[in-house]
């Protein structure tokens, strides 16, 4: 029975389009990027657990640094083996994932929401993020950024449609829970721990649907009017290959991962304080007042510039190039986060666009880089490439929070600060992004030493030492 998850059972026929791999791409990464949808529930686990915000908050530190392994150890088995049984298996992780963290509700045992939701959820995480990378390169070779921004983007906007349906179920099964104040109503854990069962089930059947869904193309497969002789003058543009193993032997490799690292750590400058920057922010001196509403609804509309950024951004380094569209990623970001520090606290209009622009290139930036790493090593194993360089996310989710909040505490608590004590921290972004920014300027196309023997390149058996 489980044959037909296959490789060799998911090859399209003929008259398939490629235009069912996106929603299949789509069904699992709106269904894992819940992850950016833990602050709905955070305080009812404070509560039931009897802890602090710190403790609860390692879950999801846990969850991404094991996205960040999982995506590296599992890549090159998920290229072997296909999108439809990676799906499959990020499927039932990331769903018993909830299933433990629920029993460790149950239980009151916190450590089993840390085994459920943080390590058998981020193994999910992690290999559902990379499952469908390399078959929307292979289908759309002559549109690969976009192919992979419209994936990408629902795991940016996976948090717009699972933050308000875990407060309505958590409204469901506790019915003192108000979920148009989640901030001041807080949820029963017996709640939380259905919701979690609930959510197992709805993103089990979804992911499964893109199981079946998706296909990988015959080995011959091009796009009509397709020629890819004609990327021959972009220089970053290969039509070579490189293996997972030799990737990472090239400096390339390192300098995307720098440019990722540098990239998403200061993404989560902007983030990790969203809610409580923007009313420090306009809290003294000013003609306005950010109320706690207001906020949240700051937080959504970051929500959907992160998600937009990963199509749009995505889709224009097709036109412009990878590299040049990490120029504005970064260039244009360091100037935004100048702004931002030294005026941002003049306007609330001046603020939120800055910080949109800002969050709008840290999701493009993730969305983007599969694409780079097609253009720099070929589409051989780049679904494995692309799982290891993502422990760059994994240790840009433990520098970036560290970062903001270790100078934020030296100035006070979040929610009672002044602008000025955001500007060391903000500034500091702006170096992380220039250390990036050199790096990407700095990328060269990978020298043939690397490449993947060819039939012409290959040796005849009887000349071979």
């Amino acid at each position: 029975m489980l044959s037909v998850l296959d490789r060799d059972r998911t090859i399209a026929g003929p008259e398939f389009s490629r235009w069912l791999i996106p929603p299949a791409a789509l069904a699992v990464h709106l269904s894992i990027g819940q992850v950016y949808a833990t602050s709905v529930y955070k305080n009812a686990l404070v509560e039931h657990f009897d802890t602090g915000l710190t403790r609860i908050g390692i879950i999801f530190s846990v969850a991404i640094v094991m996205l960040g392994l999982s995506a590296a150890v599992a890549g090159t088995w998920v290229d072997r083996n296909g999108p439809r049984k990676a799906m499959a298996v990020a499927a039932v992780f990331w769903s018993s994932g909830f299933v433990v963290a629920a029993l460790g509700v149950m239980s009151s045992q916190l450590w089993l929401v840390y085994l459920g939701y943080g390590v058998l959820g981020g193994i999910g995480l992690g290999i559902g993020y990379i499952s469908p990378v390399s078959t929307l390169i292979k289908w759309f070779p002559d549109r690969p950024g976009m192919a992979t921004g419209m994936a990408i983007m629902g795991f940016g906007g996976g948090a717009l449609i699972a933050s308000p349906l875990s407060s309505r179920l958590l409204a469901l099964y506790d019915p003192s829970f108000d979920a148009t104040n989640p901030e001041g109503s807080t949820a029963s854990g017996a709640a939380v721990a259905l919701m979690f069962l609930t959510l197992a089930a709805i993103y089990f059947a979804l992911m499964m649907f893109g199981a079946a869904t998706v296909r990988v193309p015959a080995k011959d497969w091009t796009p009509e009017g397709y020629d890819p002789h004609e990327e021959d003058d972009r220089t970053l543009v290969t039509n070579a290959s490189v293996s997972a193993d030799n990737s990472i032997r090239t400096p390339q490799f390192w300098l995307i991962w720098t440019v990722l690292f540098c990239n998403v750590t200061a993404g989560i400058g902007i983030l990790e304080q969203a809610a409580p920057m923007i009313q420090d922010f306009f809290r003294d001196g000013g003609s306005t007042t950010v109320t706690a509403a207001a906020a949240s609804g700051f937080v959504g509309l970051l929500s959907i510039a992160n998600m937009a950024g990963r199509f749009v951004w995505s889709a224009t380094s097709d036109v412009v190039g990878r590299k040049m569209i990490y120029v504005m990623y970064l260039g244009v970001g360091m100037g935004a986060y100048v702004v931002l520090a030294l005026f941002g606290s003049v306007s609330t209009v001046v603020f939120v666009a800055l910080a949109a622009v800002i969050i709008s290139f840290y999701g493009g930036g993730f969305a983007t880089v599969p694409a780079y790493l097609r253009d720099l090593f070929g589409t051989f194993e780049v679904g494995a490439i692309h799982g290891r360089l993502l422990t760059a996310w994994s240790a840009a989710g433990i520098a970036g929070p560290l970062i903001i909040n270790a100078f934020l505490d030296a100035q006070g608590e979040p929610g009672s600060l002044e602008a000025a004590a955001y500007r060391p921290a903000l500034l500091t972004m702006v170096g992380i992004l220039a250390v990036g920014f050199i790096a990407n300027l700095a990328v060269r196309p990978v020298h043939e030493r690397f490449h993947e023997p060819t039939e012409e390149t290959r040796e005849p058996v009887g000349q071979r030492r």
